[in-house]
């Protein structure tokens, strides 16, 4: 590991797994060692594609092109960014994508609502779904609040 300026060892991504923070040639990169999939941010929202996913199986065949389709365009976005954000060669890009991937959560927050107001999910339905979206902000924030730190 000679070639490396800087090394540090941190664990932040998930409870079980320990990032490396290197600095070659003046260029931040934070790499995990078992990459996007082990980012418990990325597992999180994960979740939340596949249930909105399922969920939407059952909106009315018109919303096909509509609010399905937005919904579920929006809530891909989500991890998306996560993972091409996690391999930008800055934290700031890093950081950029991450809050390209809030706004679509936001955007994922309205849609639901949406959907539940014109009874395309039942109240337990779009309970499920809002909390797993919670979870996901929860992480997100939190990990871009950890990242804008010195």
């Amino acid at each position: 590991m000679t070639h490396f300026d800087r090394v540090d060892l941190f664990g932040f991504l998930s409870d079980n797994v320990i990032c490396v923070k290197y600095q070659v040639s003046g260029i931040m990169r934070l790499m995990e060692h078992k990459g996007y999939k082990k980012l418990r941010v990325w597992e999180e929202a994960h979740k939340l594609v596949l249930l909105v996913y399922k969920e939407t199986k059952g909106f009315p065949r018109e919303e096909l092109f509509g609010l399905t389709s937005q919904l579920r365009r929006a809530v891909i976005s989500v991890p998306a960014n996560i993972v091409e954000g996690q391999v930008k060669n800055s934290r700031r890009s890093f950081i950029q994508f991450l809050n390209i991937a809030n706004g679509s959560l936001v955007e994922v927050e309205y849609y639901l609502e949406l959907a539940k107001e014109l009874n395309f999910l039942t109240e337990k339905q779009f309970k499920k779904l809002d909390e797993q979206r919670i979870v996901v902000g929860g992480l997100l924030n939190g990990l871009i609040k950890f990242l804008r730190k010195p």
